[in-house]
């Protein structure tokens, strides 16, 4: 299976090189394709310096991660296309243990590989869940990578390492260039759920996020860009007509009143507002198995508490 690895950075120089000479050390073959968000910080001339294998997308704006990736993917023809973060340090074998369950099975359309903290004690995602109210949560967040078995309902991957089959991903029209950043990973894996493919997962893909090296840590922007994908998802999948209504609702009231307290600012609720707005009229119905039922409220208020 050829596979192309696209990977998108902005103002990311030094992550991205570190990322860069990980997967140059990948016996898997594959083609590396980094797409520059407009960066203007030297990535240019870095990665065609140092990097010269690799192929440089570089675009003449910022237009967020879901768009660079469809940009970079256009450029591939890759039976597999796997997504890396610019700030991630993948382990030797990284690929192969990615692409291993899409050569493995037909009907598997995404798989999640697992991303480690920095000190490698602790996961950082291994896919992502979904409670009723649509509300995301990292696999395994905080657990030892030995866990693997206690690991949640397989929504789909995480956008920081996944692999996509390329028929899968061109089928529903790869990702929705409306979300900028967040959420998009979830939107495409609901679509490719709703399309017949499955996701999987691989255990033994790893790899070392540093993990906000791009927008920052609960910044004023990255509370705007969480905000909006989260506006948009409850409008796109129907969750505020659906009977998972009040405790989304609860969920929303609880991240607008802390972000008013703790911040003194509205952008969570403004946030929130655009993104409905953005995802338009008309609604999807959610595809079975894409949720887990067994993630209650009180569940869903210690993860919010404890997520980070």
């Amino acid at each position: 299976m050829t596979a192309d690895v696209v990977v998108v950075t902005w103002r990311g120089r030094d992550a991205l090189a570190s990322c860069l000479e990980h997967l140059a050390a990948q016996d898997e073959p594959h083609r590396t394709i980094v797409v520059d968000n407009a960066s203007h910080d030297g990535t240019a001339e870095l990665v065609r310096d140092r990097f010269p294998h690799a192929t440089f997308v570089e675009l003449p704006e910022n237009v967020g991660f879901g768009a660079a990736v469809n940009a970079g993917v256009a450029v591939g023809d890759g039976e597999a296309i796997v997504l890396v973060n610019n700030d991630l340090d993948v382990d030797p074998g990284f690929l192969a243990a990615l692409l291993a369950p899409l050569r493995e099975d037909p009907a598997v359309g995404m798989v999640a590989g697992m991303t480690l903290m920095p000190g490698r004690e602790r996961v950082d995602a291994f896919g992502v869940e979904l409670d009723a109210g649509l509300a995301v949560y990292n696999r395994l967040r905080h657990a030892s990578p030995e866990a693997v078995e206690t690991a949640g309902l397989l929504a789909g991957p995480s956008g920081g390492a996944a692999a996509y089959r390329r028929t899968a991903f061109e089928q529903v029209d790869g990702f929705d260039e409306t979300l900028i950043a967040y959420g998009e990973d979830v939107d495409l894996a609901l679509r490719l759920r709703v399309a017949g493919w499955r996701a999987a997962a691989a255990a033994a893909a790893h790899g070392v996020h540093l993990g906000g090296a791009t927008i920052g840590v609960d910044s004023p922007r990255q509370r705007w860009l969480a905000g909006f994908a989260r506006g948009f998802l409850l409008r796109r999948w129907g969750v505020l007509r659906s009977r998972a209504a009040p405790r989304a609702l609860l969920l929303e009231a609880l991240v607008v009143g802390w972000g008013l307290a703790r911040h003194r600012t509205l952008v969570p609720l403004r946030s929130r507002v655009a993104g409905w707005r953005a995802a338009g009229r008309g609604s999807h119905a959610l595809p079975p198995g894409a949720v887990d039922d067994g993630i209650g409220v009180l569940e869903s208020l210690r993860r919010l508490r404890t997520m980070r």
